[in-house]
């Protein structure tokens, strides 16, 4: 199968709705700019109501700018037709025709362009393979599993060969297991394919699983653009760094910064990190980022804070250790738990804070 991607380009992009109602403007996206790479996987991500989903039908051209252009490569497409872009969009709800075979569905956008139909059958049979459904063409899709009947709207939207694949959260009616399942097979068929594609979706696992890079929106802008290590590990903001996994911060008074590590206190336990001092110089109070795997048990009296263990959650490789503290109820997360100790429930101890895998923010 052959695909020419291409880069997608989106340049000051504005989208204003109207509230039918109040007549008040809504500014859904506001003045973004962002660049896909040929063959690069993007995802879109933030929280219901960000804009994530009109900037990729503005894309698609089922929604129009209200002020900025798009690009397909050189291609200027900001007016076009849905029909008119080189682009294919594969929607939340499959939208496969119930009287039509998996074969003819798969194939339905050749017949309208008028393509021979041994044509049509050889490229069904081609794209079926790569979606893993060869043996199913002749099936209708009421008779398919859920995960069976995203392949097939994955395959109608491959087979125009488009230079630009769309996905608006695509695995959201899927359960747990198919989900993970099914964002495999997007990703190795992307890969496989080279083909650019944009994909929306609120769920962080989602976007980091799949992603070359993650765009994070909210509020109609883009808050970070980055790899999701990039993301995951130095976030931007503490919105970012909320939405991109679990997250608790921790209030510190900053004493110095000298040659690129913060010195602070969290009440008279002193502290010293490096990710994010530079951009702390000058605060006298701030706000240190945690993750679970970045707090480790201790005994008491060896840590910054005390808590009591209140339950071990058993994940298999880890354990998910939840401890009250002044701060409130706290999780560590412990990884090989067939080495590493696993304190009782109800046992008092000290958590200390991995300053190597924390990040400093100044206080907004």
């Amino acid at each position: 199968m052959a695909v020419n991607s291409l880069p997608v380009t989106l340049k000051n992009i504005t989208k204003i709705f109207i509230d039918p109602h109040s007549k008040s403007r809504v500014v859904a996206v506001d003045d973004i700019s962002i660049r896909i790479n040929a063959g690069e996987l993007v995802t879109l991500l933030g929280p219901s109501g960000c804009g994530k989903t009109t900037t990729l039908r503005m894309v698609a051209g089922f929604e129009l700018p209200t002020k900025g252009k798009i690009f397909v490569g050189d291609n200027e497409i900001t007016m076009l037709l849905p029909n008119q872009r080189d682009t294919a969009m594969v929607f939340q709800s499959y939208g496969l025709f119930p009287h039509m075979t998996v074969a003819q569905n798969v194939g339905y956008g050749l017949k309208i362009r008028k393509i021979p139909k041994n044509q049509i059958n050889k490229k069904v049979n081609e794209i079926l393979d790569l979606v893993g459904l060869s043996d199913l063409g002749d099936r209708p899709p009421a008779r398919l599993s859920g995960g069976q009947q995203q392949r097939v709207a994955l395959a109608r939207a491959l087979i125009v060969e488009p230079s630009v694949l769309l996905l608006d959260e695509p695995l959201s009616n899927l359960d747990a297991l198919l989900r993970e399942q099914m964002r495999i097979e997007i990703r190795r068929i992307q890969k496989s394919l080279g083909i650019t594609a944009i994909y929306v979706t609120h769920d962080r696992i989602e976007a980091m699983s799949l992603s070359d890079r993650i765009i994070v929106m909210n509020k109609g802008k883009i808050a970070q653009v980055g790899s999701p290590s990039e993301i995951y590990i130095n976030p931007a903001s503490e919105f970012v760094a909320g939405f991109i996994g679990k997250a608790t911060f921790f209030p510190v008074k900053i004493d110095s910064v000298e040659l690129g590590v913060a010195r602070v206190f969290l009440d008279d336990k002193e502290i010293r990190i490096k990710r994010g001092a530079k951009e702390t110089e000058g605060s006298e109070t701030g706000r240190i980022l945690t993750r679970p795997e970045s707090l480790k048990l201790v005994e008491k009296g060896t840590g910054q804070i005390t808590g009591t263990v209140k339950y071990n959650v058993y994940l298999g490789n880890t354990v998910e250790s939840y401890i009250q503290t002044k701060f409130g109820e706290l999780m560590a997360q412990i990884d090989n738990p067939a080495i590493n100790k696993i304190y009782d429930e109800g046992k008092q101890v000290d958590i200390e804070i991995k300053p190597e895998i924390s990040k400093l923010f100044a206080s907004e």
